[in-house]
């Protein structure tokens, strides 16, 4: 797992830890959306990251993603409740510029200040990880 960098203090954006060998990879991911209509709706879709699971639905809908174990335990790893933002190292280490910006620069995710210390310099540089210089 990559290093995780956050550059302020953000009491909106809680970082979701679960120990030194979870990684939600490849498996089923639980989403929970919200209509348009104002209900909730759940799908369980296959996907082989959490970040790949929350590219499928509209950003701004999405209200929780949760990895399903083994044993059939779902273990959130996105969730949002209005601004505030709960989020595991596993889909903070792929987020990207562009899907923050895409629909969630409201929330707790978007920071240029963030964005500046990982030297993020377009939508599809890595918004919590450390971006390598281009020469």
């Amino acid at each position: 797992m990559k290093n995780i960098i956050i550059a302020q203090r953000n009491r909106d954006l809680t970082v979701l830890q679960f120990g030194t060998n979870f990684e939600a990879g490849e498996g089923t991911y639980r989403v929970i959306t919200k209509a348009r209509a104002g209900y909730m709706v759940s799908s369980d879709v296959k996907a082989k990251s959490a970040i790949d699971a929350f590219r499928r639905f509209k950003p701004k809908a999405i209200q929780s993603i949760a990895f399903i174990s083994e044993n059939n335990f779902p273990i959130t790893v996105f969730a949002r409740t209005g601004k505030k933002i709960f989020a595991s190292e596993c889909f903070l280490s792929q987020v990207k510029v562009g899907d923050i910006n895409q629909e969630l620069y409201n929330t707790a995710l978007y920071n240029s200040f963030q964005y500046q210390a990982v030297n993020a310099k377009s939508w599809d540089s890595f918004a919590y990880v450390m971006n390598e210089e281009v020469k």
